[in-house]
């Protein structure tokens, strides 16, 4: 009896983690979304600390605490790119900003890890950001349609391409 317990745990256990490890989908890796960015002629990486007025801003962005005391970018040409992790429902989603002129010209979904919402990486999703400023109440120009059954990636999404405008702004005042 307990043998059988034991085996159905195991069996759960392992079934759970597969079914994890499927939602996973990595589209697109840091380096290759650079060289897209960046014509295969990606810029040095730079560093934008979050101090402690920058961090107070990024968390009414997000909602919460920003989770580092410096982001990596890249900037060349009057450009850009941010890489950030935001969670959807329960996991991160990775996704690539370019950022010019205060106004996002490219978004891409690196990395996917929940069991719904991918549509958000289609380019009839992403189009929708194109040329989006960031108002001086810290939200989009613009509203963003969402996608049914995928409200919280959306939000993730919207809440980074607003932290890439924010940090873009950022990065230039220093």
């Amino acid at each position: 009896m307990i043998k059988m317990q034991v085996t159905a745990v195991l069996l759960l256990v392992a079934m759970m983690v597969a079914t994890s490890a499927q939602a996973i989908e990595q589209y697109l890796k840091p380096e290759q979304f650079l060289a897209e960015v960046f014509a295969d002629n990606a810029p040095k990486q730079e560093v934008l600390w979050v101090t402690k007025d920058v961090a107070k801003q990024a968390e009414k962005i997000l909602g919460h605490a920003p989770n580092q005391l410096r982001q990596r970018y890249w900037k060349s040409n009057g450009k850009t790119a941010w890489i950030f992790d935001e969670v959807g429902k329960e996991e991160p989603i990775t996704a690539g900003f370019v950022v010019s002129d205060g106004k996002i010209v490219q978004v891409r979904v690196l990395t996917y890890r929940e069991s719904r919402g991918g549509e958000v990486r289609y380019p009839a999703f992403l189009k929708q950001y194109q040329g989006a400023e960031l108002q001086i109440d810290q939200h989009l120009n613009r509203n963003i349609d969402g996608i049914s059954g995928a409200t919280l990636s959306v939000n993730a999404m919207n809440r980074m391409a607003r932290l890439a405008l924010y940090f873009d702004r950022m990065s230039r005042v220093e």
